[in-house]
């Protein structure tokens, strides 16, 4: 008995310590979910494995190879360029009495808004002006998005903003109470300012009726405000673009941690990374006429979207465009197959991470298959990223349905029927049709093609996803702005301005000028492409020669035809000279250099200013070695190029020797001295 009795006792302890487990784990649980939103996302992605298995053949990379440093290193010739935009002399800190408060509404993507911004901030101090902080309408326009975060504050960071301007431009969260009161009455005046509008234009319109309203209106909806080339007296502002672009206008905190993720993956293997920008959007499409690039339901929709802009005077071309002209020509983008095929002929290995950027990649993932099976490691943000951490950056949102849910009413349709059959004498009036709301039914997405010319009014979950596009947009700017090296399809969008690829070659150029940025001429690029692909994808030593030449020479050439032809429509995609200065050592480096390239590039740039002392660190010897070195490729498979390769076992051409290469590099160096 007293044994029963000691078992039952111990029994009974262990159900209470089990209760009293099952209690704490029960706290512990809630406890958690009530810091869901706060604190767990970081435990959870620290702990979570993400979509991306990387595949890499070789377990040891080499950083110190010729290889290498032809792939992955700076460009020699412009390391001695640096940014600085500070001013360069006088210039006097904004009058505390200002003409008056400038209220601006900016409309469009993603490289509009940035735009936008930088030439809003211009115009406040040519105008003397206060400015109130920009309003961006993608956000306002998308109901249900998190209250947390609005307008400016939901893509920048509002705070870092206002105090990196304090020298430069006078900034204010909102308009006082009595202006807010008159702009919902609309009694202020307003403004919709053409595109790259010049000073003057700002100061016989807009000048004289802010001195009389104390407050002005602009309305942006063309990515800019100002001329990106402005008169020579005029260069500070220039700089205060630069200032603004890329200093004072830094994302909000959430994006910037989640960028910084996604960079730390990246890095943590240790290997460097291409960032690739496809810049195949629909409106880019439409507008240079590339719809025959697919052959399906995709050319449709390009050829509707271009209809429609033909009607509003965007396109002033024919409706109908030969795409395989206009591709031969250089005028579409490249596809993420062709862009592949170059970078296999420069000598990237299967196994090289690839950083696929864009809101948008129009044709879906299945443009990017050939990329794919290029390319084992082809990686983006939704693959680098959990779903709760891209979540945390929309904030708090309100739960939103097109159509409540429910039981169809098939009993009112019945009583309606019903009624119709017993309603007066007959002939009467057809009742009008139900409003159709945009569905996705029988005839799929694209149903609506055949149903009207108009674009189709945009849904609720369209529009917050289009404010959520502009915020995988920011991560994708820096993730590309980072990149070891980084390359764009396309550099124009839908009204043939640069887009955002332009944006980020710029901030590039800017803030790391030698990091290796490809700008492939699209109509030698086609060229290269449908040349091997009549060789059935069988590459030899000439076609890879010429690749790499054209690559290469992308990398100086590219820069000199970007400020004749991105510069003028769009400051930031080329913000050099203005912004740029020379390191002082670099012009007794030029001097001793047997080649003469070097300062070429720099006069051909017209950058002519020195830097500040403080700038001229480094080693002088090591820029000379590099300056001379050669560029060997110890591994280049010229057959069967773009596929795996088993063993060693190449036909129809054998590997590139190094006697070979070398001579090729220096008949190169020879090529860019006589330029």
């Amino acid at each position: 008995m007293k044994g029963e009795v000691k078992i039952k006792s111990k029994l009974k302890w262990v159900a209470l310590f089990g209760l009293f487990l099952s209690a704490f784990s029960i706290f512990i649980h809630f406890l958690l979910a009530r810091f869901t939103q706060m604190g767990i996302a970081d435990y959870q992605s620290s702990v979570t494995f993400f979509s991306w298995r990387p595949i890499f053949q070789k377990t040891h990379f080499p950083t110190n190879s010729p290889s290498y440093r032809r792939l992955w290193g700076p460009v020699k010739r412009l390391e001695s360029l640096y940014p600085d935009s500070n001013p360069r002399g006088y210039y006097a800190d904004p009058d505390s009495q200002t003409n008056g408060f400038l209220f601006v509404r900016i409309q469009g993507g993603f490289h509009d808004i940035r735009n936008s911004i930088c030439d809003v901030v211009v115009v406040s101090r040519l105008l003397n002006a206060t400015l109130a902080m920009p309003e961006i309408q993608q956000t306002t326009s998308s109901k249900g998005i998190s209250s947390q975060f609005k307008s400016f504050a939901y893509l920048y960071n509002e705070e870092h903003f206002v105090l990196s301007l304090v020298k430069d431009v006078k900034v204010v969260r909102t308009l006082p109470k009595h202006l807010k009161g008159a702009r919902r009455k609309k009694e202020i005046p307003v403004f919709k300012v053409p595109h790259s509008a010049s000073p003057y234009y700002y100061f016989r319109h807009v000048l004289p009726v802010l001195k009389r309203h104390s407050v002005v209106e602009l309305v942006i909806s063309d990515g800019g405000c100002l001329q990106a080339i402005l008169p020579p007296n005029f260069d500070e502002y220039q700089r205060l673009r630069c200032r603004v672009a890329f200093h004072a206008l830094h994302f909000r905190q959430e994006v910037q941690e989640l960028s910084a993720k996604i960079l730390q993956r990246l890095r943590a293997l240790r290997r460097p990374f291409i960032a690739f920008d496809p810049g195949m959007t629909r409106e880019a499409l439409a507008y240079h006429g590339c719809a025959e690039l697919f052959q399906d339901v995709h050319t449709e929709l390009i050829q509707h979207k271009r209809s429609w802009m033909r009607r509003r005077g965007i396109v002033k071309g024919k409706l109908k465009v030969n795409s395989a002209e206009a591709r031969i020509n250089g005028s579409c983008p490249l596809m993420p197959e062709e862009i592949g095929i170059l970078l296999r002929g420069y000598g990237y290995s299967t196994d090289a991470i690839i950083y696929v950027s864009g809101g948008e990649v129009f044709g879906g993932q299945r443009t990017l298959i050939p990329l794919h099976a290029m390319f084992e490691n082809v990686v983006d943000r939704t693959s680098l990223s959990t779903p709760w951490e891209l979540r945390s950056l929309y904030g708090q949102e309100d739960s939103l349905l097109d159509t409540p849910l429910g039981p169809p009413p098939f009993i009112e349709e019945v009583k309606k029927v019903k009624a119709w059959k017993n309603a007066g004498p007959r002939p009467r009036p057809l009742p009008p049709p139900p409003a159709r709301p945009k569905s996705y039914n029988i005839e799929g997405w694209w149903g609506w093609v055949a149903e009207s010319d108009n674009e189709p009014d945009s849904t609720v979950m369209e529009l917050r996803t289009n404010a959520h596009k502009l915020l995988w947009e920011a991560i994708d700017y820096l993730v590309c702005v980072e990149a070891d090296v980084f390359i764009p399809g396309f550099d124009r969008d839908g009204k043939g301005r640069p887009n955002f690829a332009s944006l980020v070659i710029g901030h590039r150029l800017y803030q790391s000028a030698a990091s290796k940025t490809f700008r492939p001429n699209r109509k030698e690029a086609v060229r290269l492409v449908d040349e091997i692909r009549d060789h059935t994808y069988q590459a030899n030593q000439t076609w890879l020669k010429s690749v790499r030449r054209h690559l290469r020479k992308t990398l100086l050439d590219g820069i000199i035809e970007a400020s004749n032809k991105s510069k003028p429509l769009s400051f930031l995609s080329h913000p050099v000279p203005e912004c740029s200065c020379l390191r002082r050592d670099s012009f007794e480096v030029s001097k001793n250099s047997s080649s003469v390239s070097t300062s070429q590039v720099w006069r051909a740039l017209g950058v002519t200013h020195r830097c500040p002392a403080w700038m001229n660190t480094g080693s002088v010897s090591q820029f000379k070695d590099k300056e001379n070195e050669e560029d060997i490729d110890d591994d280049d498979s010229v057959s069967a190029l773009f596929f795996r390769q088993s063993g060693g076992n190449h036909e129809g051409g054998g590997e590139v020797s190094t006697k070979e290469e070398n001579q090729f590099e220096d008949q190169e160096e020879l090529e860019n001295g006589e330029r």
